[in-house]
């Protein structure tokens, strides 16, 4: 039997900053090997953490035994192979078995021509018709196109899964009966992102196209409030997403994701290279902290004129960060890299000096966790979840406000004078993730909220949410909810 199924028994009571369900099932419920669907409208696991989630946490369910179905749309999830991946038996001994299954969209944001126009013979249904309507209008429609998708297959297979898991999607098509019970990971509320733009908006055109785009964050928030079970990776987006989006308290459980500790690891044959601090930002957007960053390292290379940064994400040719690059004449001591291998990313990090999270905020912070398991010392804000993560200011890391360059500055310049300090931190890192941050956590604890959700459904209390039923009423709701 796997570790997992002998940890599935009968429990009482819920830690909120644990998760831990009350109730979690036994009989058939609390043993035997599960079906599972999980959801992911953007998977994409080099660009953003839902398809760093999709992917993870995938592999480490079919290493516990059961069988895992992704379904998703472009950019299509990558998904790791298993040892032994296919032969696990009825009682759950060995890995399950892990599949992907297209679910494609228009693809209207893909490179080289995001925002394209499709041509005519790319329409299939009208679900397409209403993505290309969005988009034209200035909105972003997956979250909503892919749900009802999804609800149409779904739908069609009955019987296929056990459990359905939503990775943050948060669509019209989601609420009713998908034909099994309905689990859903938010990993931070996009209302966070949204007032965050706004507030960096400059003028108001650009004010209105921000609030253009993120309309379907109402959407989100009604479809949050009737979901039965909400699973968040942090104590901060719990509360964040209780209070945002106005979803009961008991509904929403944490359970922390982490790095994958087989992969990000220290390697004191990797050169580590003076003066260079690493960091991650899959976007030029303000939650990401980016462009204080860059005035930080202005300020650094005054005293330390061989501090360069390297960025794990696309350069963007304008914008905060661009300008800021130009004004400083940092053109030199800034790199962007983009679509690196696993391996070149963990020796990336473990050639860096330090590693840095500068984030506004962040509902958990993978870079931070995964900095941390290669043992690189780690200067991080104290944005949203990122504490929980990084840890106290001088045991694991070293803390600094959010948007304060002057703070940044002299964080890394401490760090970069002392290399025992840099040791000590690097070494707590790695044993703070270890202990609380690892993907096999997540499985185990993902899997706990899954056989509640199963075993309510079928006893009959929080079953799947009530929706309007019949196509022309969920194409009227779903037409009119995105431009709300």
């Amino acid at each position: 039997m796997t570790a997992e199924a002998m940890e599935a028994r009968p429990r009482s009571g819920e830690d909120p900053s644990t998760g831990r369900p009350d109730g979690t099932p036994s009989g058939q419920w609390g043993q035997r090997p599960l079906r599972i669907a999980l959801l992911s409208y953007k998977g994409n696991p080099y660009c953003g953490g839902q398809g760093v989630y999709v992917r993870h946490l995938s592999r480490e369910l079919v290493r516990l035994g059961h069988t895992v179905e992704v379904i998703g749309a472009q950019p299509y999830p990558v998904l790791d192979a298993v040892d032994g991946e296919g032969h696990g038996d009825a009682d759950g001994d060995g890995p399950g078995r892990l599949s992907l299954t297209p679910l494609p969209s228009l693809d209207l944001y893909r490179e080289p021509d995001p925002f394209r126009t499709p041509a005519r013979d790319e329409f299939r249904d009208w679900v397409d018709a209403l993505e290309v309507a969005t988009m034209w209008t200035g909105g972003f429609p997956e979250p909503l196109t892919f749900s009802l998708r999804a609800r149409r297959h779904l739908r069609s297979r009955r019987g296929a899964f056990d459990v359905i898991h939503d990775n943050q999607t948060l669509g019209y098509g989601q609420l009713g009966d998908l034909g099994a019970p309905l689990v859903t990971t938010v990993h931070h509320p996009i209302t966070v992102d949204r007032r965050l733009e706004i507030d960096a908006a400059a003028g108001w055109k650009r004010r209105a196209s921000v609030r253009r785009w993120y309309a379907f964050t109402r959407m989100q928030k009604r479809v949050a409030r009737r979901l039965p079970s909400i699973i968040t990776v942090s104590g901060s987006s719990r509360r964040e997403i209780i209070d945002h989006l106005d979803v009961r308290a008991g509904r929403v459980h944490v359970v922390p994701i982490g790095a994958d500790t087989d992969l990000f690891t220290p390697d004191p044959s990797v050169a580590e290279v003076p003066g260079r601090i690493v960091t991650t930002s899959s976007a030029d957007v303000p939650l990401k902290g980016l462009v204080h960053l860059i005035d930080a390292l202005a300020k650094l290379r005054t005293e330390h004129p061989d501090a360069h940064l390297v960025v794990v994400g696309k350069r963007a040719e304008d914008g905060p960060v661009a300008r800021a690059i130009e004004r400083y004449g940092l053109d030199g001591a800034v790199e962007f890299v983009k679509g690196v291998s696993d391996s070149a990313l963990v020796d990336l990090i473990r050639s860096a000096q330090i590693a840095c999270v500068p984030s506004l905020y962040e509902g958990f912070s993978l870079p931070a966790a995964e900095a941390m398991a290669t043992g690189t010392p780690l200067v991080a804000t104290t944005g949203g979840a990122i504490p929980e993560v990084a840890g106290p200011d001088g045991e694991t890391c070293l803390a600094v406000p959010p948007g304060d360059p002057g703070a940044l500055a002299t964080a890394l310049g401490r760090l970069l004078d002392d290399g025992q300090l840099r040791t000590r931190l690097g070494a707590a890192g790695r044993a703070r993730v270890l202990d609380r941050f690892t993907w096999a956590r997540a499985a185990e604890g993902t899997v706990e909220h899954y056989r509640t959700a199963i075993a309510r459904a079928h006893t009959g209390r929080g079953g799947a949410p009530a929706a309007p039923t019949g196509t022309g009423r969920s194409t009227a709701v779903a037409a009119r909810g995105i431009n709300r």
